[in-house]
């Protein structure tokens, strides 16, 4: 079933063009990735579909009482409360309970009251207090005060909170801007299962490769103002555009060698009165366009001067830090090597940034020291990036900080040169920052700070908003980069291919330094848990999973086989107790929510004891 068309879509600002004529389709449970370059209008497409912007051209088209969720890069919610966010969300189950309260405040309306019910119970609205706080939850979100102001949460809280609200709509299509940003990997890996569902379309903007390889089975892919469309996950794509480039260059090559010959021809000036004449004229310029055709080659060039790094650079002796009762850092001791190549992973709020800080001495321990070599130079690329002024010309944010530039072996380059290297090409430099997308803005921000020449980079988050093609190009120049890294990223492709090992941030203080990639430390946290739920494991359940003949309960499960029975009809009574109170209650909305409350944890209550009956009535 088609939910989507798009057809001949135009748009462009100023002399840009965006997009060119474009068509695609989106089908019901098909789960679309789109793949560009920085600057070329992902974040421009997806408000085009969801009606933020207009086209200038062509037709978007959505089946008839479709409901589009929309997730952006960046969130603002007004300064309200977490809980009114979440009871603010577009969902069925938001407006039974709206349509309840109304017919709460009109008792003398029995209809009313009615609808009220059938569409609480068509809707599962009784249920949506207990998804609710499942939901908060699963996003780590359960130690926060509902009533307090989504001004205090921070990027990554955020993040949540809009995913949370994404969720309770109940979308038929889910258009998502970066959807991992700002996660770290244990909410990542939930988001693929939840994504990869069957009954889930989606529409997605991403630059995470394994989010992308594991959850999309379509990529339709931006280039040069054409789209290409690719029936299968990022690897086949990867194959696939590969293959599409090797055509194109041997259909310009043949073109060219056509082309000597046909000019030839041309130069003598043929007089086109016969039809064959004029034929081979209109053919000579369809071979002329191809011929002239330029593949595009332009990358990222990285090559940048980098001080000369002594013996000693930077040593942790008994390193503690600590907020109130929070552990930062417990009595932490390294002493980096030349070459480091040092990833920090942990769940967000486990105090990253703040051990960076401690490292640049941004922060003070509460105990230990930290000692710098004295050739060490830093290169800091920051998670909040710059404040670039959005009046300010491109060319002058980086002549602010040097006309000339020093490269490797005595060269220099200008500050024109190096933002050329950059893709900045010289019609661009002169534009103001205000025009330049977001990952356009970080590609700018990231030169910057290569700038300085620095031996120790420290790099926080740095593939943020970039786009897969200069992410790729950042891991060539990091992996040949002569100097210390220290990279925090929840990107697993990015890190296993630049660290070697990982500091390993698992809260309340506790570092691990682990000796591995990424992947491999994941694997060794499976593994760690898998074996603490093994042991955690009476005995004798064990024993009854090993034992496969057993089959007839023991006296005791008997017994508790029979209790279960009268207990779970004691609770469903007082389930219908509750619901019955709920629609005799006043339009107190305290009232309400307590009850609403209690009925959530019954129905898990109720849930858990007929899970465990099942299991037992099987053995019976």
């Amino acid at each position: 079933m088609n939910l989507l068309s798009v057809d001949s879509l135009q748009k462009r600002f100023g002399e840009r063009i965006l997009f060119n004529n474009i068509s695609f389709g989106l089908e019901k449970g098909q789960k679309m990735a789109l793949v560009a370059k920085n600057g070329e209008g992902k974040t421009t497409l997806l408000e085009l579909l969801m009606g933020i912007q207009k086209p200038d051209n062509g037709i978007i088209t959505w089946r008839n009482n479709i409901k589009i969720g929309y997730l952006k890069q960046s969130h603002d919610f007004d300064n309200k409360s977490l809980k009114q966010v979440l009871y603010q969300t577009e969902s069925p189950s938001v407006d039974a309970l709206q349509k309840y309260q109304e017919a709460l405040n009109n008792p003398e309306d029995d209809k009313q009251m009615q609808i009220a019910l059938n569409l609480m119970d068509e809707t599962k609205a009784w249920d949506f207090e207990s998804k609710i706080q499942k939901l908060i939850k699963v996003f780590g979100l359960d130690q926060i005060d509902l009533e307090s102001s989504t001004s205090k949460l921070s990027g990554g809280q955020k993040k949540r909170l809009a995913l949370i609200q994404l969720i309770l709509q109940e979308a038929d299509v889910l258009i998502l801007d970066e959807p991992t940003n700002h996660l770290d990997i244990t909410m990542i890996e939930w988001l693929e299962d939840y994504f990869s569902q069957e009954n889930i379309s989606l529409f997605l903007v991403t630059h995470d490769r394994y989010f992308l390889n594991r959850v999309s089975n379509q990529i339709l892919e931006l280039d040069d103002t054409e789209v290409y469309k690719y029936q299968g996950n990022y690897e086949y794509y990867l194959e696939k555009k590969a293959e599409r480039e090797e055509m194109k260059a041997a259909e310009i090559d043949k073109a060219k060698n056509l082309y000597r010959t046909e000019v030839e021809w041309m130069r003598r000036m043929p007089k086109a009165r016969g039809t064959k004449a004029k034929s081979r004229i209109d053919q000579f310029h369809d071979t002329e366009k191809v011929a002239k055709q330029r593949i595009s080659s332009e990358e990222v060039q990285l090559s940048i001067k980098t001080e000369r790094l002594g013996g000693k650079i930077i040593e942790l002796h008994h390193l503690s830090k600590s907020f109130g009762d929070v552990k930062i850092v417990d009595d932490f001791s390294y002493v980096f090597k030349k070459n480091d190549r040092i990833g920090i992973a942990g769940n967000n709020g486990v105090g990253k940034t703040t051990f960076l800080n401690l490292l640049l001495g941004k922060e003070t321990a509460d105990k230990g020291k930290v000692i710098h070599g004295e050739t060490v130079k830093f290169g800091y690329y920051s998670q909040l990036g710059i404040k670039l002024k959005e009046d300010k010309r491109i060319i002058d944010v980086v002549k602010d900080i040097a006309e000339i530039i020093p490269l490797e072996k005595g060269r220099k380059i200008t500050a024109s040169q190096l933002l050329e290297r950059f893709l900045f090409p010289p019609k661009l430099q002169y534009n103001y920052v205000s025009k330049l997308s977001g990952g356009e803005k970080k590609r700018l921000y990231l030169l910057t700070v290569l700038m300085s020449n620095p031996n120790f980079l420290i790099l926080d988050e740095p593939t943020n908003d970039l786009d897969i093609k200069t992410i790729g190009i950042l891991e060539q120049f990091l992996s040949e980069y002569p100097g210390c890294l220290l990279i925090v990223s929840h990107d697993r492709a990015f890190m296993d291919r630049i660290t070697n090992h990982i500091f390993h941030l698992k809260g309340q203080g506790k570092i691990k330094d682990f000796p591995g990639n990424y992947s491999q430390l994941l694997e060794s946290i499976k593994q760690e848990q898998q074996e603490k739920t093994v042991s955690a494991k009476p005995k004798k359940t064990v024993e009854a999973k090993e034992v496969k003949d057993v089959k007839k309960l023991d006296y005791l499960e008997r017994k508790e086989y029979n209790k279960l029975e009268k207990e779970i009809e004691k609770l469903e009574g007082k389930k219908e107790e509750l619901n019955q109170e709920m629609i005799s209650a006043s339009s107190d909305g305290d009232q309400l929510l307590n009850l609403s409350e209690q009925l959530g944890k019954l129905v898990d209550e109720i849930e858990e004891k007929t899970l465990r009956w099942m299991e037992l009535a099987e053995r019976a």
